[in-house]
């Protein structure tokens, strides 16, 4: 990973970002990262948030936050708010049947996998999902080594679940979409942008192994210092990363693509 000193900032119209230990701070959101989002799209910039997070926070998110658009649950959907005609554009990839199918098998996944790892729960977001299982391992429970959170993802998997470690929770669901998937068909659906072509005029920020298929997509792809902690598991891992971590690091990346 190379320095963000060296990133080139010319010629960038966009930028994609996770939210968890990239945007926010141990669980918050600061003024300091917010008002760099801020900054950012007030220079006409895109912005779009993608996330782990569920459907219920990406509502708020879509509505209330300076962002064109946020992907959520790791590429289930995209929400974008439509200011023209004050409406919540709702994406998902599956249709509301499929989704329902699947949630019905979560509960004794979930339960073999609580009683497998000890110490680890069901996400305190977990309600408010559409499509996947959070199983918490560090954010509202002691944290455990990364070793369990690679444990409960071989068990997802095991049970037919695609599984992906974030910062705080490992994330299974049933389907092969991701994050980069779900990225360039808001791409082309809602900006009229081929992703695939436009690329080198984007960054993307993440900060964990989640984010590995938008770091190996994106030639401008930056870890918030934070991602250190993850460095064996990041396949690949970013091109770029921060001087600082989580969403001092955010800041940092946004005042160097803005060069002020």
């Amino acid at each position: 990973m190379q320095p963000l000193a060296l990133l080139p900032a010319k010629g960038v119209r966009g930028l994609f970002f996770d939210i968890d230990d990239t945007l926010t701070t141990e669980g918050r959101l600061t003024a300091h990262a917010f008002t760099a989002l801020e900054r950012w799209r007030s220079a006409g910039k895109i912005s779009v948030a993608v996330t782990g997070r569920p459907a219920g926070w990406c509502d708020h998110i879509a509505r209330m936050w300076p962002v064109d658009a946020v992907v959520g649950e790791n590429g289930a959907f995209y929400f974008r708010y439509d200011e023209a005609v004050r409406r919540l554009i709702k994406r998902f990839l599956q249709s509301e049947g499929v989704r329902s199918q699947n949630r019905a098998k979560l509960g004794a996944i979930c339960s073999a996998i609580l009683a497998a790892v000890p110490g680890c729960a069901v996400a305190s977001d977990q309600h408010y999902r559409e499509s996947d299982l959070a199983i918490d391992f560090c954010e509202d429970v002691l944290p455990l080594p990364l070793s369990d959170a690679e444990r409960i993802a071989g068990l997802m998997r095991d049970a037919g679940m695609t599984a992906k470690v974030s910062s705080i929770h490992v994330n299974g669901w049933f389907g092969q979409y991701d994050k980069l998937g779900m990225a360039k068909l808001l791409a082309g659906e809602c900006l009229s942008i081929d992703l695939d072509s436009a690329r080198d005029e984007f960054v993307y920020a993440g900060d964990s192994p989640n984010d590995c298929p938008m770091f190996a997509y994106f030639p401008l792809s930056v870890g918030v210092a934070n991602i250190k902690r993850f460095e064996r598991l990041l396949v690949p891992p970013p091109a770029y990363v921060t001087p600082s971590e989580s969403g001092t690091g955010f800041a940092e990346l946004v005042s160097h693509l803005l060069g002020r």
